[in-house]
C-alpha cells in the first residue's frame, strides 16, 4: 500500500489551541501516514469578490489539499453552540468553483473544547454542513474532548485512557474507510 496522506484542518486559528493538539495526537495515533495542517486563513466569502476576482488562490490551493488527501481531520471548537466562523467561511469558499474536492473524501470529525459537552454541537452543525458535498464522514465513535485545556500533557498527548481509546478506535475506523476507497478505485 502506499504511504497515505492525511490533512488537517483545524476549525481554530489560535496557534495554542487544543484542537490542533487533537489533530496531532489523531495523525500520530493513525500511525504510518504522512499529515499536513491547511491554513484556513481565508479571506471572508464576498460574491462580489468571487466576481470580480475568481476564486482566491488560498481557497484553490486549500481544495487541491483536499483532493491530494487519503482522509482529512477536522477538529473544531463549539462557539456559541455551532462551528467557527474560520471553518464556516472555508466551508462556503469551498463550495464555490468547477472542483468537488469533498465528494467521496473519507472524513474523520472530533473536537476539543472547554465546555463539559467537548463540542458536540458543533459535530452536529459540522456534520450538517458537510452533508451537501457528499464526503464519507465516519460515523463514530465520537470523539470529544471535555476541559480540553485539561486533557493533554506537555507533550501535547492526550492523558485519559478512555479518550486515547476513542480516538485510536475513529483513526481505525478511518484507515477502514480509506482501504475501501482506494480499493474502489483500483
Amino acid at each position: 500500500m502506499t504511504q497515505i496522506h492525511l490533512l488537517g484542518l483545524c476549525g481554530a486559528l489560535r496557534s495554542g489551541s487544543t484542537n490542533r493538539l487533537l489533530l496531532q495526537e489523531a495523525a500520530r495515533l493513525f500511525g504510518p501516514a504522512t499529515y499536513a495542517e491547511a491554513s484556513l486563513r481565508l479571506p471572508l466569502y464576498d460574491g462580489d469578490i468571487e466576481a470580480q476576482h475568481g476564486i482566491p488562490q488560498e481557497v484553490q490551493q486549500l481544495a487541491q489539499q483536499i483532493i491530494a488527501a487519503d482522509a482529512v481531520l477536522i477538529a473544531g471548537p463549539e462557539y456559541n453552540k455551532g462551528i467557527s466562523g474560520v471553518l464556516k467561511n472555508a466551508l462556503d469558499w469551498l463550495s464555490r468553483g468547477p472542483q468537488r474536492p469533498w465528494a467521496g473524501k473519507p472524513v474523520a470529525i472530533m473536537s476539543a473544547a472547554a465546555g463539559r459537552a467537548g463540542g458536540e454541537r458543533m459535530q452536529v452543525m459540522l456534520r450538517s454542513c458537510l452533508n451537501p458535498f457528499q464526503p464519507r464522514v465516519i460515523p463514530g465513535p465520537e470523539v470529544m474532548i471535555a476541559a480540553s485545556d485539561q486533557a493533554f500533557n506537555d507533550q501535547g498527548q492526550l492523558t485519559d485512557p478512555r479518550s486515547i481509546e476513542t480516538l485510536s478506535a475513529l483513526m481505525a475506523r478511518l484507515k477502514d474507510e480509506i482501504a475501501l476507497v482506494k480499493a474502489a478505485q483500483s
